[in-house]
């Protein structure tokens, strides 16, 4: 009897409110970078709330895969759009971010302020295996429900192949994997339907409010002149930021050359955070000096354990640019460094809201055509490969602190066991996982100047 009830609750409609106290709690607990965060919308999303089909939480994934910038706020954009419109993609995408860069700011300040405490050292300690932990578990279930089938199979292994040891670049394998899904969806189209699977691609957990056949709403269709209308809205709010930086403090400013900087970053992050770091690291460090190395490295550590995209690591860096250059003064570092990460965040989160808002009518259009699902399929099953790489990076970096020439760390390696234990065993979530990790970490940290003594 319970069981005939379910799909009458899902069809429920989901209301504004309801989507609000989601997005904003999502942006409180999407921890375990983009992996984890898009392994968490599936879980709530799809599994348990069943607000989306996987079939069409997996094809708005694949779009938001082929485009600059966080994947997973993008996807939250995308799903927050198709369920309440506009207003609703920019509510999911912001809320998405804002708790994050709230807490960087904070962060940021006490790392400047109070500098390195042995009880953050110890607690960043603790969770960075968990982190490690919980994107290797985001592979696994990502990885169950696409890889259906041994060809599927076969594109992640090569794709982890070639970006693990060949160091391939990120858009080539999507490029690549997309090529080999149009191809196998003329030569086996069954290997390239609803993620590889035969028939339908239906939740296990029942019928959903967007379902596979659920016809697309009127504003999810595409119009010429609706599209016109966002990219002139796209220039105004670009275009109206930077020249009032520039109207401000001139184009030589601090804050005016950020927003130029990070406008052109966030159009070159294909493949997540770590592809655009880099360049993040030569243009901050070396070209503007708004931080040292040193300062970015730590910047790292602390844009792993906190909630929101990996990317936001670059409101660390504005804060502590905002902050080292006294762009208000040296009475008011705080608000300095807080107004820098905020303009570093706008321009560049404000592509990834454009490319949703403006292409989303195109991709809702072909979710059921093999023509265009295929090639998607195909980039899917890479990116199950490219997230075990990230789980391999983290784990090379956390077990071996100073590469493989450096002492193995059994305690870190044991901390992240027992969370990915918790993880697939006993189905903890990520949330206890980190805090447990955390503390952990702390109680280590407070104990080894008496241990150190003891011994």
């Amino acid at each position: 009897m319970k069981q005939a009830d379910t799909p009458a609750i899902s069809m429920q409609p989901v209301s504004i409110k309801q989507a609000f106290w989601y997005w904003l709690k999502l942006g409180f607990i999407s921890f375990g970078g983009p992996a984890g965060q898009i392994a968490l919308m599936h879980q709530d999303l799809v599994e348990n709330k069943r607000w989306i089909s996987e079939r069409r939480y997996l094809h708005a994934l694949n779009y938001c895969m082929l485009l600059p910038g966080p994947e997973a706020q993008q996807l939250a954009i995308y799903i927050g759009w198709l369920m309440h419109r506009t207003w609703g993609g920019v509510m999911a995408g912001s809320l998405f971010v804002l708790p994050s860069l709230c807490i960087l700011m904070v962060l940021s300040w006490i790392y400047l302020a109070f500098g390195d405490l042995p009880s953050v050292a110890g607690v960043l300690y603790g969770i960075k295996p968990a982190v490690t932990a919980i994107v290797l578990f985001a592979a696994y279930r990502i990885g169950s429900r696409t890889l259906k089938n041994g060809l599927l199979r076969s594109i992640a292994g090569l794709a982890f192949v070639a970006i693990f040891v060949f160091d391939c670049p990120f858009p080539f394998i999507i490029v690549v994997a997309g090529m080999l899904g149009a191809i196998g969806g003329n030569y086996a189209p069954q290997k390239f339907t609803g993620g590889g699977s035969h028939g339908t691609a239906k939740s296990s957990a029942g019928s959903a409010w967007i379902d596979d056949d659920t016809p697309i709403p009127d504003h999810a269709k595409f119009s010429g002149k609706r599209l016109a209308k966002l990219v002139l809205a796209g220039l105004i709010l670009w275009g109206g930021a930077i020249g009032f930086l520039c109207s401000r403090y001139g184009w030589d400013g601090a804050l005016t050359q950020m927003g130029w900087f990070f406008t052109k970053a966030a159009l070159l992050t294909f493949g997540g955070a770590y592809a655009v770091l880099p360049y993040v690291y030569q243009g901050a460090v070396e070209h503007y000096h708004w931080l040292s190395a040193h300062q970015m490295i730590d910047g790292l550590a602390l844009g792993e354990t906190t909630p929101g995209p990996l990317i936001m690591i670059v409101a660390y860096v504005g804060f502590v640019a905002g902050w080292t250059e006294q762009l208000l003064g040296g009475d008011r570092l705080f608000m300095a460094g807080a107004a820098a990460a905020c303009v570093v965040t706008y321009f560049t989160f404000l592509p990834s809201f454009l490319f949703i808002l403006a292409g989303g009518p195109l991709v809702e259009s072909t979710h059921g055509n093999l023509k265009f699902t295929a090639p998607l399929t195909g980039i899917t099953a890479a990116v199950v490969g490219v997230i075990l790489n990230l789980a391999a990076f983290f784990a090379y970096h956390v077990f071996w602190p100073q590469g493989f020439s450096g002492d193995f760390d059994p305690i870190a390696a044991l901390i992240g066991l027992c969370a990915l234990l918790a993880l697939l065993r006993f189905k903890v979530g990520a949330i206890p996982v980190i805090a447990a990790s955390g503390a952990t970490g702390f109680l280590l940290a407070f104990f080894q100047p008496w241990l150190t003594a003891l011994l």
